[in-house]
């Protein structure tokens, strides 16, 4: 089975082991992507922002990214987001296991189905990430003993730019818990296309105006972080089998 990981800011690479590049040509343009060789066979890793951290979030062409890893045969995704903390319970340094998402967003391509040739289909999204994913993450996570968030609202802007404090008081009103700015469409485009698809966020600073101080990028043990979220991705995409996914049952 053919599975893959999405990594974000500070996640544009697998350490240890080797990867071949291609480029994958859809119909919605081309996707740099990775593969495994190895110990990663079957493994396929594709950097949101490439491998040189060029792309800016609002630029991302994530119609291409997941179009061309269904077309691979890639049956889950495990993705990564680095993101800033508003729920003072997360702070800098906690690995969150999504359940739920807000869109703020503006301009973002966020379907693969716009009508005329594509046809028209309302997605089902009331439990956005896959439910067996994120059941086996968490068994993992506990075996290995790696602190987890069980769940986390992920509130996604359009970036590049941070977010002012008056906004982000408005988004813990609403129930936020962290922030970021690529989340959106990506989860949306793969439920669409039936992955299952799951995602761990990692927090690298408050979000502007949570503790009261300036947004401070917290650097030292983020490599701690990307490996144990490694680990717990590898894990969870290598299980046989899943519970309480209904993931084809949505689209």
């Amino acid at each position: 089975m053919r599975v893959a990981i999405i990594g974000g800011t500070g996640f544009d690479s697998i350490s240890g082991g080797k990867f071949q590049e291609e480029i994958i040509h859809t119909y919605y343009g081309d996707a740099r992507l990775f593969f495994g060789e190895g110990d990663y066979e079957d493994l396929v890793f594709l950097a949101r922002h490439g491998v040189d951290h060029s792309v800016p979030p609002h630029k991302i062409n994530y119609r291409a990214n997941i179009r061309a890893l269904k077309d691979l045969g890639v049956e889950r995704v495990m993705a990564t987001f680095a993101i800033g903390s508003i729920n003072e319970k997360m702070p800098p340094m906690s690995l969150i296991l999504l359940n739920q998402f807000l869109d703020f967003t503006s301009g973002r391509i966020s379907t693969f189905y716009d009508g005329g040739e594509s046809g028209l289909v309302h997605t089902e999204m009331t439990e956005p990430y896959c439910e067996g994913l994120r059941k086996k993450a968490l068994e993992i996570a506990q075996m290995k003993n790696i602190p987890l968030h069980s769940g986390g609202t992920y509130v996604c802007t359009n970036g590049p730019r941070f977010e002012t404090a008056a906004e982000i008081r408005m988004y813990r009103m609403l129930g936020a818990d962290v922030v970021g700015m690529t989340g959106v469409p990506e989860v949306v485009l793969a439920r669409e296309l039936g992955l299952h698809y799951a995602a761990i966020a990692f927090s690298i600073n408050w979000a502007a105006g949570v503790q009261g101080g300036k947004i401070v990028l917290y650097e030292q043990g983020i490599e701690s972080l990307k490996s144990k979220i490694l680990e717990i991705f590898v894990d969870t995409l290598k299980s046989p089998s899943l519970s309480g996914c209904h993931c084809q049952d949505k689209i």
